[in-house]
C-alpha cells in the first residue's frame, strides 16, 4: 500500500508547527533546567535554602488561603502557586517583596482561568489573612495613601511576573483536563 502524497501546503503546515510549537509547558516540563534549581537566586543573595523553603511555602499557604476567601476554584489558586513557584526560581526572595508577588500571582492567576477578581479584593483578603494570623483585631483596609501605594506595587509585581516569565503563564495541572 503506497502512502498518499503530501501537498505542498502541508509540508510548510507541518514546519509551522515545528517553529512554533515548541514551547510545552506542564508540571512534568516545567521549563527549569537544573542550573536554575541550585543555587537560587535567593540563595545567591545569602537566604539559606531552609529559608527560602520556608517561604515558598508560606506565599503558597497565602495564595491557597486568599483563593478560598475570594472562592476562586481550585484550579486558579493551583495556578497562582505555579506562577509564584515559577518567578522565584527566576528572582529573589531578598529583592522582591513576597507579599506583593503572592497578590500579584494570585490576581494573575484569576484572570488566567477566567475567574477574575479586583486588586481591591485581593489587598481586603491579604489584610485579613495578616490580621487573623497575628492575632489582631480584624479591621477593615482604610483607602488612603497606603492602600494606593500597596495596590500600585501589585500591579507593578504583576507586570514583574509577566515580563520575567516571558508572558508564558499557561499551566496544565494534573488534575486538569
Amino acid at each position: 500500500m503506497a502512502a498518499a502524497p503530501v501537498s505542498k501546503q502541508a509540508k510548510e503546515t507541518e514546519k509551522l508547527k515545528m517553529q512554533y510549537s515548541k514551547v510545552s509547558l506542564t508540571l512534568e516540563n516545567c521549563i527549569l533546567p537544573p542550573e536554575k534549581l541550585s543555587p537560587t537566586p535567593s540563595q545567591l543573595d545569602g537566604l539559606d535554602s531552609e529559608s527560602e523553603i520556608q517561604l515558598r511555602i508560606l506565599g503558597c499557604e497565602w495564595i491557597q488561603t486568599s483563593g478560598i476567601l475570594l472562592r476562586l476554584p481550585q484550579v486558579a489558586m493551583a495556578t497562582g502557586q505555579v506562577l509564584f513557584q515559577r518567578f522565584f526560581y527566576s528572582k529573589s526572595f531578598v529583592r522582591q517583596s513576597m507579599e506583593a508577588v503572592a497578590m500579584a500571582c494570585i490576581t494573575l492567576a484569576s484572570k488566567i482561568e477566567e475567574a477574575p477578581r479586583r486588586i481591591r479584593d485581593v489587598l481586603n483578603v491579604f489584610n485579613h489573612i495578616k490580621q487573623v494570623r497575628s492575632g489582631k483585631t480584624i479591621q477593615p483596609l482604610a483607602l488612603d495613601q497606603n492602600y494606593i501605594n500597596s495596590k500600585n506595587q501589585v500591579i507593578k509585581a504583576e507586570r514583574r511576573v509577566l515580563k520575567e516569565l516571558g508572558f508564558c503563564v499557561h499551566v496544565k495541572h494534573p488534575h486538569k483536563d
